[in-house]
């Protein structure tokens, strides 16, 4: 395993074992992938201002319709809600952006093939863009009955490793090794000539659940399975994830919260007393060859936008790049044909997306715009904002932040951004549970997921398909299915009076 610590942004790193609670981690975890001026005493002072938590219900905040700050975008009403450059790039940036966007969107083809730039695909693949999955930069969907395909939608596949095959560097990291004749991730579709891994199989079994003043919500609960294996049997500790593609708005601003301020909230001993222990995931970063926190994908596992793309490429379409230059993708020893295919780095290539290119299509992903917020000042909104801040939800869901200062980036530079997420991993009770260790996250934890712009997927993706396997149907079903940390939370929404209900999703579709 190589691993190798770098000078980066004149960071002096230690290990991480070394540090002995969360508190001390932020010294540890610095932001690698930033080049930020440090904040003075008095930005200090006025964040902790704009940050705080309201007291008064009757208004909305100052800044609160702009939820990436200078880059919010108007909030369109079409499906392309969430493909706007954000609101304060340059022309010379919008034309990366549009660059990216085409590499976004390009549809890859077999290796060998007369369009040299475009070939590599596969041989064993999820999608052969990144615009199959993440559908208008929104989000993936299930599949819609037996003939719909689940592009968008797979399953992550691992078994436990030992200690010493992890990152003993990191306290607290759960070994895991790829699954010996399946990789990381299960391929549903394959070139010709080579078998696809499998077809996902969910069954759903109804739930009802009970209200207050008569309301009855039926939740679905999923069993996943993975049918019409291609390369023999799982092994028999296989731990299977099923994970559906995120959306892709305001990826750059969230890179660019200070770790500092995502671990003040983090308390895993739960010190406060508020049922509430969210922690840090850490993982190894490929690019920087050091721990960094992660903030990205429903556990955290990835640290930036550029891995978090690069590993998409290599995982989901079998493209290789500097990060992850294996030309066949997640392709194992035991799937020689698909190790030995033709593949793209054959030609003039290096690898088949070099870093010309994977700068641009991170570039493309950080700065796809948030749009404004709608109806603030609504009275419904208002009251549902206050039940939201009452009932706990935003122990996790953290409305505000304000991002590092940057010198090279900004349209991502001290913003007061709304995301509502705190990034960090909380357990979500058995009910949610996927068994599956990832980095620091147990198989109970997830990643508090960003909220804004949820009220406009269905808008966006056409249906209305939430939490990281797509079962909640409804916003309210995606709060019946918190349990564990949420779960007292969850319990209050399921007792409040209807009237609060309704206004508490009508504030989330708000956003």
């Amino acid at each position: 395993m190589h691993r190798k610590w770098t000078k980066a942004s004149k960071l002096v790193l230690v290990p991480v074992a070394a540090l002995a609670a969360t508190q001390s981690l932020s010294a540890e975890l610095q932001d690698l992938h930033l080049n930020y001026i440090p904040r003075t005493q008095d930005e200090s002072a006025r964040i902790a201002g704009a940050t705080a938590a309201p007291k008064d219900f009757s208004a909305p905040q100052p800044f609160e319709e702009l939820p990436a700050g200078a880059a919010t975008v108007r909030a369109r009403t079409d499906a392309d809600a969430f493909s706007q450059p954000s609101g304060n790039l340059t022309f010379e940036q919008e034309l990366d952006f549009r660059v990216g966007n085409g590499l976004f969107k390009k549809i890859w083809v077999s290796s060998p093939a007369s369009t040299l730039a475009s070939d590599g695909l596969g041989p064993l693949y999820n999608a052969r863009s990144c615009q199959r999955c993440h559908i208008k930069d929104g989000r993936g969907h299930t599949p819609n009955g037996p003939d719909d395909n689940a592009v968008s939608m797979f399953l992550r596949v691992s078994i436990p490793g030992a200690p010493e095959e992890g990152y003993p560097e990191i306290e607290d990291y759960i070994a895991t090794l790829p699954e010996p004749s399946y990789g990381g991730q299960m391929q549903d579709l394959a070139l010709p000539g080579h078998p696809a891994e499998y077809r996902l199989d969910i069954t759903y079994e109804d739930v009802p659940v009970a209200l207050s003043d008569g309301e009855t919500v039926t939740l679905r609960r999923p069993t996943y399975a993975a049918a019409d294996l291609g390369y023999g049997p799982l092994h028999p500790d296989a731990m299977l994830s099923p994970r559906v593609a995120p959306q892709m708005i305001g990826l750059g601003m969230l890179e660019a919260v200070p770790v500092e301020d995502l671990l003040a909230n983090a308390d895993p001993e739960d010190k406060n007393g508020d049922g509430i222990s969210g922690r840090p995931n850490i993982v190894w970063a490929i690019e920087y060859g050091a721990p960094m926190m992660g903030r990205f994908g429903h556990k955290a596992g990835m640290p930036t936008v550029m891995e978090q793309s690069a590993a998409a490429f290599a995982g989901d379409i079998g493209i290789s790049s500097p990060l992850y230059p294996a030309a066949h993708g997640d392709c194992t020893e035991a799937q020689m044909d698909c190790v030995n295919a033709p593949h793209g780095d054959g030609d003039v290539r290096e690898f088949e997306i070099d870093q010309v290119g994977m700068d641009l299509v991170a570039f493309y992903s950080r700065n796809l715009g948030v749009p404004a917020r709608r109806d603030v000042d609504d009275p419904q909104v208002l009251r549902g904002k206050q039940v939201f801040h009452e009932t706990g939800c935003a122990s996790c869901h953290t409305p505000a932040f304000v991002t590092h200062r940057l010198e090279d980036r900004p349209e991502q530079s001290f913003q007061l951004i709304w995301p509502y997420s705190d990034l960090l991993l909380h357990d979500m009770g058995e009910g949610l549970a996927d068994n599956r260790p990832e980095a620091r996250a147990t198989g109970r934890e997830w990643r508090t997921a960003p909220l804004w712009g949820i009220g406009m997927t269905e808008q966006v993706s056409g249906h209305t398909q939430f939490l990281h396997d797509g079962r909640a149907r409804s916003l309210l079903e995606a709060i019946l299915w918190h349990g564990g940390e949420a779960q007292a939370a969850r319990d209050t929404v399921v007792s409040m009076p209807k009237p609060d209900r309704d206004a508490l999703v009508r504030f989330l579709e708000s956003l």
